[in-house]
């Protein structure tokens, strides 16, 4: 009953991550960088923070946390950093291929990379046992993902360029699938950090902490380094374009609508982290479950957004093949998340 009530958890967070991308479109009148930026003061900064607080006990400081586990939170934000770069590049394939395609590919590639890494680590024998089990579950969420990318490609071949234009406004098919392998592998530095902030996490609970809420100031660390990263690109990217006005010259009205939004998207996207790191606390420690909980989040994400992409009509013209084999790929990985909990 405990695993089904973490999955249930991590799935709703997934379902916010899927979903942040959505106000978007209510952006008016500011550049890509500037809605980047914006929305990852919230997504990387503010809720994180107030996250990080809620396994603050009584009599102690987030501080005293930060500060424990012989430089754990510096680890942690040095593999932020990195992360950070997979991050920024995310959101270009965003923009390039779409939120089904992009988050797919994207997705897909963190999901291998951040399980099976950590896993290598800490020397887990992937040919046998709990490794093993590990490794199935992994390569068929693999799977999925590649019949998904699959999908993208046929959607590709049988749309005009108007139509991929009319779906995704910056639709580059090369661009986007080389951005969102690269978001891939340095998203997964993520998972990195969560392995290295595990002596904030014990710290927290030797405090008093609830187990609930412990691994949240990791999560804090984490995306504090992203922001560093996403920070010096966006505004590099306002001085070249000449965009900062885009902060200046805003109407009140259109201000308060665009970081309404921005902070939306930013709570939605921060909510797949504050449910990973609930969601993992109802599996048993050392379980299968909880060495697979990464991919099992990558691929809520992924099912997620395909959905999104479909409601969003960016699959629009693509075919009824083309569909039929998204929805194969979808229903792959969803057999993925079952399958650790059965071996």
């Amino acid at each position: 009953m405990n695993t089904i009530i973490g999955l249930l958890i991590i799935a709703l967070g997934s379902f916010g991550q899927s979903s942040s991308y959505v106000p978007i479109n209510k952006i008016k009148d500011w550049s890509w960088e500037s809605f980047w930026l914006s929305q990852g003061v919230f997504a990387w900064l503010v809720f994180p923070f107030l996250g990080a607080l809620l396994a603050v006990p009584s009599g102690h400081s987030l501080g005293e946390i930060l500060s424990s586990g012989d430089g754990a939170a510096f680890k942690a934000l040095g593999y932020g950093v990195l992360w950070g770069i997979g991050g920024l590049t995310f959101g270009l394939s965003m923009r390039y291929l779409g939120v089904a395609l992009g988050q797919s590919i994207s997705l897909g590639t963190c999901s291998a990379f951040g399980t099976i890494i950590p896993a290598l680590m800490v020397g887990t024998d992937l040919f046998t046992g709990k490794g093993l089990a590990l490794l199935i579950g992994v390569c068929i969420a693999i799977a999925g993902i590649a019949v998904i990318g699959y999908a993208g490609s046929l959607r590709a071949q049988n749309m005009t360029e108007e139509q991929k234009k009319a779906a995704v406004k910056d639709f580059a098919l090369g661009k986007g699938l080389l951005v969102a392998l690269l978001a891939g592998v340095m998203s997964a530095c993520f998972s990195l950090g969560l392995e290295a902030a595990e002596p904030l996490k014990a710290t927290a609970i030797s405090f008093g902490a609830q187990s609930l809420f412990a691994g949240l100031p990791a999560i804090l660390m984490i995306t504090g380094g992203g922001f560093l990263t996403n920070a010096v690109y966006c505004l590099a990217q306002n001085a070249k374009n000449n965009t900062f006005s885009d902060y200046t010259k805003a109407t009140a009205g259109q201000l308060t609508n665009n970081l309404l939004f921005c902070a939306l998207a930013g709570v939605l996207w921060y909510s797949q982290f504050f449910g990973l790191a609930l969601g993992k606390s109802y599996f048993t420690e050392g379980s299968v479950m909880m060495a697979f909980s990464w991919s099992i989040l990558m691929s809520l994400n992924v099912t997620f957004s395909n959905v999104w992409g479909i409601l969003l009509k960016e699959w629009k013209g693509a075919g009824n093949k083309t569909v039929t084999v998204l929805i194969l790929g979808m229903l792959i990985l969803i057999f993925s998340l079952i399958l650790p909990n059965l071996m």
